[in-house]
């Protein structure tokens, strides 16, 4: 006999516990599934101990420019044990708090192992068999290893690896320009490793607009880091050196060496191994489970959240997933996917802000639109801060007034662009904003400045 529950949860990542908190609140029984490690990806190799490091790294960076700042400090140098320990006890405390909330949560009955479908509502983990009326899947994504000639013949790291170095890397070397690769570079950089990335595109993060592309590109070089851009046939082998990376570039030797790999070429959803066909569930070429507006899937009680259905790579669109499904299943309050805007943000240093289109984008709707731009060289508080690397740029729809996109690569751009995102999601016109008294010296007082600079793009 299998037990029943109102709802079963297959997944402790970042949608998954919040909510099983909503369903127990509302009287449901819920039984949720983690095999491995509570808090999913964001809490153990993405969001916080990267962030972690990240800062560490920021510090290192802030300390060796001392004496910008009229500050003595001698010849900074790193302790990695000490930066790597730092980030190990942020982690786990996170995730021991998840998993304490869940297994003291009523109503809500934990179960550690590996989840299959049995059925449309059976569910198999290990020698127990659990059947429930309603079931969210929320079973993140992983690495993605691309099939390059020789990947198998070399040591490398994924995003989740390079969590367990315990060795500072001497020459490390990154297959991927895009946001984890250059979040891993600068960090590393700044630790004290020679750095290279290797993309295999024409420029580092393509979804960008050019214009942040480069500026991001000419803000790591100014670090030291080697980027190595048109690498059409990537290949390893091992080298006396460590291993060797072959590229075809249009300039540059043929093939770089380094003491690590690290492999950030992009994810794949967890989908593989939950036999999902047992349950009629279907998923995309990619593996990522279909869903509708609503994230049901073609089964209608059962649902799929987080990185596995292919509408956010985030640990907040998967948190905005939680409250569309709640919102809809628990609170009678309509919501859906296709109402929230597009964000994000790439924790380099400075950190890039985003929301809504890019101009290439907004250029391709077709409409017309008016453009702002402006240096963080004429931003008093990056200039206060000496940290003036990067530029404020906002797009709006000429005839409505309406935001359409913004990027803020510049200190505090990961923070200043909700301000903009904010007034989007109001829907209510630039002129808000442009309006707005803010608090100086911030980096947000001057966006209402861009957006009076408006002129029709051209």
């Amino acid at each position: 006999m299998s037990r029943q529950f109102d709802a079963i949860i297959i997944g402790a990542g970042q949608a998954g516990p919040s909510l099983a908190g909503r369903l127990t609140e509302a009287g449901k029984t819920v039984a949720l599934i983690e095999r491995k490690l509570f808090g999913g990806t964001c809490v153990n190799t993405g969001c916080m101990p990267t962030k972690a490091m990240v800062a560490s790294a920021y510090a290192i960076h802030t300390a060796r420019r001392g004496a910008e700042y009229g500050m003595t400090t001698g010849p900074v140098s790193v302790d990695f044990a000490r930066v790597m320990a730092r980030k190990e006890k942020i982690r786990l405390e996170s995730r021991s708090g998840i998993e304490s909330w869940l297994k003291g949560m009523k109503n809500c009955t934990v179960l550690e192992g590996h989840a299959r479908f049995e059925g449309p509502t059976e569910i198999r983990i290990g020698e127990e068999r659990i059947s429930g009326e309603q079931i969210f899947l929320n079973v993140g994504g992983r690495a993605a290893i691309p099939d390059f000639p020789g990947v198998d013949e070399v040591p490398y790291l994924t995003n989740s690896s390079i969590m367990e170095l315990a060795h500072l890397p001497r020459r490390l070397i990154i297959i991927g320009g895009s946001y984890i690769g250059l979040e891993f570079a600068q960090m590393f950089r700044r630790f004290g490793s020679e750095v290279t990335v290797i993309e295999k595109g024409p420029r580092l993060i393509a979804r960008e607009d050019p214009d942040v592309s480069d500026a991001i590109r000419a803000i790591l070089e100014q670090e030291g880091i080697h980027i190595r851009l048109n690498a059409e046939c990537i290949r390893f082998a091992r080298h006396a050196d460590g291993i060797a990376a072959g590229v075809d570039c249009t300039s540059g030797p043929p093939q770089v060496v380094g003491s690590d790999v690290l492999l950030a070429t992009g994810r794949r959803p967890n989908t593989d191994d939950l036999d999902l066909d047992k349950a009629g569930v279907t998923t995309d070429a990619r593996g990522y489970i279909e869903v509708d507006d609503m994230l049901r899937t073609n089964v209608p009680h059962i649902f799929a959240l987080g990185d596995c259905n292919g509408r956010g790579a985030f640990t907040h669109t998967s948190y905005n997933d939680f409250e569309i499904v709640a919102a809809n299943l628990i609170d009678n309050d309509p919501r859906l996917v296709s109402d929230r805007i597009q964000t994000y943000a790439l924790y380099i240093d400075p950190p890039l802000g985003r929301a809504g289109m890019t101009e290439t984008e907004a250029r391709r709707t077709g409409r017309k639109l008016l453009i702002g731009a402006r240096p963080m060289t004429r931003v008093g508080r990056a200039v206060e801060k000496g940290e003036t690397q990067g530029f404020m740029k906002v797009i709006v729809d000429a005839d409505t007034k309406d935001i359409l996109g913004a990027s803020i690569l510049g200190t505090g751009g990961d923070e200043a662009i909700q301000s903009i995102l904010d007034v989007m999601y109001a829907k209510r016109p630039y002129t808000t904003i442009s309006r707005a008294m803010h608090i100086h010296p911030t980096v947000s007082e001057l966006i209402p400045t861009v957006f009076g600079d408006l002129s029709p793009a051209t």
